[in-house]
């Protein structure tokens, strides 16, 4: 009897101190850096990875702090992928299209007339994506994929239809941008989009592809006083995690991470930035020495007609890299459907 006791004493203290054991590994205090590299006023750090990291620590009892670094202080914006990937930042917000052929199914939501607004159309991008992510960004831990609102292009000579982009040095958005523009016999002025006012004050560059409040944000609008009006194309922006920084958590550490990348937050870190951009159009065109300039139905086929190409590239780098586009593309057209966020 006094052995079983003694034994049941035993077991007891044994489970007390695995459990004692666990919390203390839960309450350890872990700095995680989200490195991004637009500025600190930016909506998408205003509205968007502020209240993430707040709701992050509350959710983890204060163990998780996530530090935000703007403006490219820790590297170059087509260099936060790596950066994540090696350690650099523990988080980094990305946009793909930074880097031509390396993400090529993420690459479908660059394409011109895909998607009307970036609330819905965040969440199905990313609804979508996940299934694909593991394979594209594999040496990170993927978390969330979100777009900006549609944007357009802007410039110093109006632009009204395609053969107007001839001639022309333009700062695109992406890779799909600058394979649209060559296509259309523009140049490419490649700079990040913290870069592109100066190139387009210093007229290296004759117009740029941007949403609309960014225009005003970056101070692009002192530059540029025409502006396409109409929904063209959106960006694709993915947030990733060092693999490392993620598996050194504790299990519920882990749990609160996941609870924090998944595809109703890549809706909620959308809609602040979404919100600013859709008014923006409105403050622009209202400005004094700005025009804004819709196409007809005509035009717009003329539009949809020299964007036909882009497709056509992107389903050859998505069978490229052993995926059928159609079968990836039609799983991405039912997401955008379902969330009314289909052009």
């Amino acid at each position: 009897m006094m052995l079983r006791n003694f034994t049941s004493l035993a077991l007891a203290g044994a489970c007390a101190l695995a459990i004692g054991a666990s919390s203390a590994q839960a309450d350890n205090p872990v700095e995680l850096r989200l490195a991004h590299w637009v500025p600190p006023t930016h909506p998408i750090q205003v509205h968007g990875m502020t209240q993430w990291a707040e709701s992050i620590s509350e959710a983890s009892g204060g163990t998780i702090t996530v530090t935000l670094y703007p403006a490219q202080q820790l590297g170059q914006a087509n260099d936060h992928y790596d950066m994540a990937r090696d350690g650099i930042a523990d988080i980094a917000f990305v946009n793909p299209g930074y880097q031509p052929g390396r993400f090529p199914i993420i690459a479908a939501g660059e394409l011109p007339f895909l998607v009307t607004n970036a609330k819905g159309g965040s969440a199905a991008i990313d609804a979508w994506y996940r299934e694909y992510a593991e394979q594209e960004m594999s040496d990170v831990k993927f978390c969330l994929m979100h777009l900006h609102s549609p944007g357009t292009f802007h410039s110093r000579e109006q632009i009204r239809v395609p053969a107007d982009i001839s001639g022309m040095n333009v700062r695109p958005a992406h890779a799909t941008m600058a394979a649209f523009i060559s296509e259309l016999g523009g140049q490419n002025f490649q700079v990040s989009a913290p870069e592109s006012r100066d190139a387009l004050e210093r007229g290296v560059a004759d117009a740029i592809t941007f949403p609309w409040n960014s225009i005003i944000l970056f101070g692009i609008d002192a530059a540029v006083n025409y502006h396409l009006d109409m929904p063209f194309y959106a960006t694709t922006f993915a947030w990733v995690m060092n693999q490392a920084s993620y598996d050194n958590m504790s299990e519920s550490q882990r749990q609160v991470m996941d609870d924090h990348c998944t595809t109703e937050w890549a809706e909620r870190v959308a809609t602040g930035w979404a919100d600013e951009e859709d008014a923006g159009r409105e403050k622009l065109l209202s400005m004094e020495g700005h025009e804004g300039y819709e196409p007809t139905d005509e035009e717009v086929a003329l539009w949809r007609e020299a964007a036909e190409p882009m497709r056509e590239r992107w389903a050859a780098g998505v069978r490229d890299a052993g995926h059928d586009p159609d079968a990836v593309m039609s799983g991405l057209a039912s997401e955008l459907e379902a969330r009314d966020s289909a052009y």
